[in-house]
């Protein structure tokens, strides 16, 4: 069997490839890097033609990325239910409708997107802390909530059901 550094040579193109087909690019380096760790663990069970057994890694660790992904989202979901607080006094429907309005309209944002938006909306940082928690700079977080604010927005616009918004995710605080 090669060592790995000439499996990772001969073989890494290819991998990325083939992640990049099935997580796009921003993520196929993240699916090479867990494939090559993997062939490294198990570099006994590695056959001599070695590109396929690393294509079977690669789409075992795609299909893990996206059952955590899966439930990263409900997890999320999960807890802005349970922490979901009504500003005006609505009737009851009204007010489920409008939770029902604005869970949908945070949900079509992207991960880094939500975050964003309730880190300041509901956690109360400003972006400079929130940047800090995410680890990004302050200028890649507001862009992140900026982009979350439209997103909202547009989504908003499109479930006119009630025209009384309560909660006020997609305002301007910072």
């Amino acid at each position: 069997m090669e060592d790995l550094e000439d499996l990772f040579r001969e073989h890494a193109p290819r991998v990325h490839a083939y992640a990049s087909r099935h997580v796009g690019p921003d993520q196929a380096d993240d699916v090479v890097s867990e494939v090559f760790l993997v062939a490294w663990r198990r570099r006994d069970e590695i056959p001599r033609a070695a590109l396929p057994w690393l294509l079977v890694v690669a789409r075992h660790t795609i299909a893990n990325q996206r059952r955590t992904g899966r439930r990263a989202d409900q997890l999320w979901m999960a807890a802005v239910r349970e922490q979901w607080h009504i500003i005006d006094h609505l009737d009851p429907a009204a007010a489920v409708l409008e939770r029902d309005n604005q869970l949908r309209a945070l949900a079509s944002c992207t991960r880094p997107e939500r975050e964003a938006l309730l880190l300041v909306a509901w956690d109360g940082l400003t972006p400079a802390q929130g940047a800090a928690v995410v680890g990004c700079s302050t200028r890649a977080f507001t862009v992140r909530l900026s982009r979350g604010r439209a997103r909202m927005r547009s989504a908003l616009a499109t479930s006119s059901d009630n025209p009384h918004p309560t909660f006020r995710l997609v305002e301007e605080t910072s």
